[in-house]
C-alpha cells in the first residue's frame, strides 16, 4: 500500500472547500515518493507530507524498476511485498489497472492487510468504480475495524462518488470516536464540518 496515499476531494457545492485527504498507510522503504495529482504520500515511514494537486504530477513509469521488481516476484511466488511494490510503481504512474492487479495478488497472499486493501479501494475509486471502491473499505475494516485512514476514505468516497452525506458523515463520526487525536480524525472534524456548513439540516445529527 501507499506510505501515504492521499486523495485530495474537492467537493462541488455541498461542501464549497477542500475537506481533505483520503489516506493510505503501507511501509514500504524510504525510495518511495509522491506519485499522482490528488495523491500524496511519505517518503518514509514517519514522515508525512501533504501537497495539492498543483504540487503534485504523476510520475513516469520506471520500466526498469518493473522488470526488476517482476522478476523477484516470479522467483517469489508468496513474496507480497514485492507485489506491494510493484503496485505502488504503477500507481506512481497513474496506471490504476495495473496497480490493481499487483495489490490483488499481493491480497491473495496476505488477505488481511487493511493497507494494502485499501490501497486498492482507492485504485477501484480512480478507475471510476466507488462502488467496488466501498466494498474494499469494507474488507479494509473486517481486517482492521480501527483502521482510520480507511474510514476517512470510506466517507469521502462516499460523499463524493455516491453523494451519500448521512454515510459519509457516519464513517467520519466514527473515525473521530476511535481515534480522536489521529490526524485523520483532525480531518474528518474539517469536513464534517464543511458538511454541516453547506448542509445545516444535518447540524446535530
Amino acid at each position: 500500500m501507499k506510505p501515504e496515499s492521499i486523495v485530495l476531494a474537492v467537493a462541488g457545492a455541498f461542501f464549497g472547500l477542500i475537506v481533505g485527504w483520503v489516506l493510505g498507510s503501507q511501509q514500504t522503504g524510504p525510495s518511495r515518493f509522491a506519485p499522482a495529482a490528488a495523491v500524496v504520500q511519505q517518503t518514509a515511514p514517519t514522515q508525512n507530507q501533504a501537497a495539492t494537486p498543483q504540487a503534485q504530477a504523476a510520475r513516469q513509469l520506471d520500466q526498469a524498476e518493473v522488470q526488476r521488481l517482476q522478476a523477484v516476484a516470479t522467483q517469489n511466488p508468496t513474496d507480497a511485498k514485492t507485489r506491494v511494490d510493484l503496485g505502488n510503481v504503477y500507481f506512481d504512474a497513474e496506471r490504476y489497472g495495473e496497480a490493481i492487479t499487483w495489490y490483488q495478488q499481493a491480497l491473495t497472499i496476505n488477505p488481511n492487510d487493511a493497507d494494502v486493501s485499501t490501497d486498492l479501494a482507492i485504485c477501484y475509486y480512480y478507475s471510476n468504480d466507488p462502488d467496488r471502491a466501498l466494498q474494499q473499505f469494507e474488507a479494509s475494516l473486517k481486517a482492521n475495524p480501527r483502521h482510520t485512514k480507511t474510514l476517512l476514505n470510506q466517507g469521502i468516497v462516499k460523499a463524493f462518488g455516491k453523494q451519500d452525506l448521512k454515510g459519509a458523515a457516519a464513517a467520519w463520526e466514527k473515525l473521530i470516536e476511535i481515534s480522536p487525536t489521529s490526524p485523520e480524525a483532525e480531518t474528518a472534524r474539517k469536513a464534517l464540518q464543511g458538511l454541516k456548513t453547506a448542509h445545516p439540516e444535518m447540524a446535530g445529527k
